[in-house]
């Protein structure tokens, strides 16, 4: 789960192409159709914040977790800049702790794709339940096994720019379902010399079945999925799926809201 160092600052820039205002566009519907145009939101794996701040100036009041301070750190530099109330809280999405319930949480961007466990992403899945409000909405996406295992499994993909270049080697081990890729980033610094850095990051592929088992399994009912890509039905060739469930009740004392527990990295 250590990843994102070196490549935290460079992230923005080659997502740059991600569509993210479309992304909040069909968060705040798919919110608004559960009657949640305003109050807390969590953003669970926030990283730089892009999608945390589209959210609050949308009128949410957000909470961003990660556990990357780089990724926190550059989300918190663009909130000093818009000036946006935003709460950022350095955690492990598997042992995350807030201050009180949430009428929402959204996991975007593959995410839950580095729990590499079932138990990790039961765990996860638990959490959120505990921490939504009643008949509270989790919306989540995840990448396929299909995704790693026939897309970009064992593909190389490059990208060159004018002041950093990226290499993305992936290797995709089917029988643990888990595909590691390998970057390459060479950053321009000072007189036209760059500097070379290399990541290796671990995603695991789910399927829709597995993924409901788990969502159900961890209190919350699962009440529908779509193909990400598509906004269609989910097929045996989605790549990344869209997963709605809702809260549904927890044991008397069950949630974990924990004031003063949580890591603050505004501090």
């Amino acid at each position: 789960m250590d990843v994102y160092e070196d490549f935290a600052e460079v992230y923005d820039i080659f997502m740059d192409e991600t569509p993210y205002e479309d992304w909040r566009d069909f968060v705040v519907e798919a919110l608004k159709k559960e009657g949640i145009s305003e109050g807390l939101v969590l953003d669970l794996g926030c990283g730089t914040g892009s999608m945390t701040q589209l959210l609050a100036q949308a009128g949410y009041d957000m909470i961003g977790v990660d556990l990357s301070d780089r990724m926190l750190n550059i989300a918190m530099k663009k909130r000093e800049q818009s000036g946006l109330d935003i709460l950022y809280l350095q955690q492990d999405m598997r042992e995350f702790e807030l201050y009180g319930t949430v009428r929402a949480v959204i996991c975007l961007c593959d995410s839950l794709n580095y729990l590499l466990r079932e138990e990790d992403l039961l765990t996860t899945f638990r959490l959120v339940n505990n921490y939504l409000d009643p008949g509270g909405l989790f919306l989540f996406d995840f990448n396929t096994v299909y995704k790693y295992g026939t897309v970009i499994g064992d593909a190389v993909i490059a990208e060159n720019r004018d002041d950093c270049s990226f290499i993305w080697e992936n290797y995709y081990d089917e029988e643990e379902e888990i595909n590691e890729y390998d970057l390459t980033i060479f950053v321009k610094e000072e007189k036209e010399l760059f500097r070379r850095f290399t990541e290796t990051h671990l995603q695991r592929g789910y399927t829709l079945p597995v993924v409901r088992r788990l969502v159900e399994e961890a209190g919350m009912i699962f009440t529908g999925a779509l193909d990400a890509d598509t906004h269609g039905p989910v097929t045996e060739e989605s790549e990344r799926i869209y997963v709605f469930a809702k809260e549904c009740g927890k044991d008397d004392g069950a949630v974990l809201a924990a004031a003063g527990k949580g890591e603050d990295t505004d501090e």
